[in-house]
């Protein structure tokens, strides 16, 4: 009897775990499935001059950003280093061999953001910084994101 239990409690014990797995995986990609949006679909479009500038809506990818900024150098533990990861990308295995150099990259990322919150506040301004926020999204991609398939 002890020996069933204990054999449950290891399956319980392991189910847990991969749901606490899935659920930072599908946390960290619904943070970089919204940081896409408000890139590739708030900002850039303002910046290229496809809609118009629109002071809530910067404001407002801006705070998500800064948001993820603050969780990323949490977001990839080790104990999701080889889940299953959904979609066409996943995290490269640099983010966990080269932990500092992947820390300097949120920070310089955290950096940018931060100070793009503080400056942009009309369309001129937007057009100053935003090439910075693409510059450290793209460099970070490069470096510490893989494409599957």
């Amino acid at each position: 009897m002890k020996r069933v239990l204990l054999v449950a409690g290891a399956l319980l014990l392991s189910v847990g775990v991969g749901v606490a797995q899935q659920d930072s995986v599908k946390s960290a990609q619904d943070t970089m499935k919204a940081n896409g949006k408000n890139v590739g679909g708030v900002l850039a479009p303002m910046f290229k001059g496809e809609k118009p500038y629109d002071q809530a809506a910067v404001d407002a990818a801006l705070k998500q950003l800064d948001d993820t900024a603050k969780k990323l150098p949490a977001m990839f533990p080790a104990s999701v280093k080889d889940a299953k990861w959904e979609g066409d990308y996943a995290p490269a295995p640099k983010i966990w061999d080269d932990k500092a150099g992947y820390d300097a990259k949120v920070a310089s990322f955290a950096k940018v953001v931060a100070d793009a919150q503080a400056k942009i506040k009309d369309l001129d301004t937007l057009k100053a910084n935003f090439p910075g926020i693409g510059k450290e999204c793209g460099a970070c991609h490069e470096t510490f994101r893989l494409k599957k398939g």
